[in-house]
């Protein structure tokens, strides 16, 4: 019996899933740089060193912890200006250059807060740091999405957040491994250190990066942009007459068509930033944007994971097992990412985020209350509490990761038109940034005053979010890039994906009629076909 043929776009060639998983480099750069400090809340030799309360009974523990809430609000605020920045430089010098710009600083960010001689140098680098990152976050799902084919982006762009939290996972690790050194310095100093390797390795394979041919052709140069599409779907010499050198042949046509209509578009209606805000369609891009990465954060997954160290020791396990129940906590999380990366083009994006959301609130809902009731309890430890407690944290993450943290990097790289993709991208980031810099920093004076009461606000949250996604948010599965526009109810230039046999025929006429006509690299781009096929 004969092996049913993949349907168009949804074949990965070696090299564009090199490309992406080297773009994710960017991915662990920013989740180990992110995440580092968890386990530098728990090394003895860090409060030693910068001469910190390592509990409460101290003197200066109020100042401990306003330090530990400007480690995270500083890093958060850096990758709010990053994010401002790359809106502005992935458009104006393109995504690949963008990239320089970003690794060199991320290292520099790494190294000064390896080597930091007091608290302020520690502090200035978690801001270097979080530029950095800042970056990196919002370039990277943006590039991949880019260079991803339509039946399979949300598996290659979920990759981002696999690696993200592999980041994660590999700090957690880290931290834990260097708890046991003899050495107070090395516990912190090494795991922040090692945060310089990941931009180390990505800037080494750069020249092999690519740039983005949908930022080519945007800028007219379509000869580069087709040659590297062309590589990117692994059509070169003996392949040329395949399904996927046709497909890409009318990928390349719809880029074209799509960019050329959105030019004319603009000439008549400004392509300014306020645009996003005045036109109904990118408004309501903007509003899906800011809620998906709004709900993220609201479900309080930074503030569990940050501070889950602190919550493992307030319900009662020593700095080893909480260091080492923390490390688990975010394998469990990559593991969960990878499913989200399978399910993600077959459930689609807005129900896992339903489903994700929903299990994320009841799971927290519990965990505080089994906070509330064991939290602090000194005599009489309740075993089958703390398991519990246990349980609901690795079952909130397991719903996290799953359903909820690759796709929201992914729906908000993807929902927004070509000519504002990076400053659509980069605003979604940013709600990021702002949303955990302002639950970060007052998580830990709210732990340490109201405790588990705290959680109380992002179950609250969480579910008024559920309601609104649920009611206001589109379906983009399947879609290409081209013709997300429909959904948001923009004109679509040319129809690629979900057609029948005779349309697809159509559409490769319409091809060769414009070929005939001259070089199929070069298009009239004043007067295109911007007839749906």
């Amino acid at each position: 019996m004969a092996r049913a043929e993949k349907a168009p776009g949804s074949r990965i060639s070696l090299f564009n899933l090199a490309v992406v998983l080297a773009l994710t480099l960017g991915s662990v750069t920013y989740g180990y740089t992110f995440s580092i400090v968890s386990t530098t809340l728990g090394q003895p030799g860090w409060y030693a060193y910068f001469d910190l309360a390592s509990d409460e009974t101290s003197a200066n523990y109020a100042y401990t912890k306003r330090i530990e809430g400007a480690m995270n609000g500083l890093f958060c605020a850096g990758g709010f200006f990053g994010c401002v920045f790359i809106g502005w430089s992935s458009n104006a010098i393109g995504r690949r250059n963008s990239l320089f710009v970003a690794l060199p600083v991320a290292i520099v960010g790494g190294a000064l807060q390896a080597g930091a001689a007091h608290i302020a140098m520690f502090l200035v680098g978690r801001f270097v740091g979080g530029v950095a990152v800042g970056i990196l976050v919002t370039l990277v799902p943006l590039f991949q999405s880019e260079i991803a084919p339509p039946a399979v982006r949300g598996f290659l762009v979920s990759q981002h957040g696999v690696m993200m939290v592999l980041g994660y996972s590999l700090a957690a690790w880290t931290g834990f491994a260097c708890f046991f050194s003899s050495n107070p310095e090395f516990q912190w100093r090494y795991p922040l250190a090692e945060q310089v390797l990941f931009p180390l390795a990505l800037l080494f394979l750069m020249p092999w990066v690519p740039e983005s041919p949908r930022w080519l052709i945007m800028k007219d140069r379509p000869d580069e942009a087709w040659a590297i599409l062309a590589k990117l779907h692994g059509i070169a010499g003996h392949e040329q007459g395949s399904q996927e050198a046709t497909f890409a042949r009318e990928e390349f046509y719809q880029m074209r068509q799509q960019v050329a209509a959105d030019k004319r578009l603009a000439a008549i209606e400004g392509a300014s930033i306020t645009t996003l805000f005045t036109k109904p369609s990118y408004r309501k891009r903007m509003f899906c944007a800011f809620m998906t990465m709004f709900a993220a954060e609201s479900s309080g997954i930074l503030v569990v994971y940050n501070y889950s160290v602190l919550l493992y020791q307030g319900l009662g396990f020593d700095n080893m097992m909480s260091l080492m129940l923390s490390a688990l906590y975010v394998t469990v999380a990559c593991a969960g990412n990878y499913v989200c990366s399978l399910l993600i083009d077959r459930v689609g994006r807005v129900r896992l985020l339903l489903i994700g959301f929903t299990g994320c609130m009841v799971s927290l809902a519990i965990e505080t209350a089994l906070d509330a009731e064991y939290t602090g309890v000194t005599e009489d430890r309740n075993e089958a509490g703390l398991r519990a407690g246990v349980f609901f944290l690795f079952l909130y993450i397991t719903f996290y990761g799953c359903c909820i943290d690759a796709n929201t990097f992914v729906y908000c790289s993807e929902i927004f038109p070509l000519h504002f993709r990076s400053y659509g991208t980069a605003w979604s980031l940013s709600i990021l940034f702002l949303s955990a810099m302002v639950y970060l920093e007052a998580a830990p004076t709210a732990l340490a005053v109201i405790g588990w009461r705290y959680f109380l606000v992002f179950i609250c949250l969480t579910f008024v979010n559920i309601i609104i996604i649920w009611r206001t948010f589109p379906e983009t599965k399947g879609l290409s890039l081209e013709e997300m526009g429909e959904v948001f109810g923009d004109e679509v230039a040319v129809h690629l994906t979900h057609l029948t046999a005779e349309e697809r025929e159509a559409l490769d006429r319409n091809i060769d009629a414009e070929k005939a006509g001259g070089q199929v690299d070069h298009v009239d781009e004043r007067a295109p076909d911007t007839e749906s096929v």
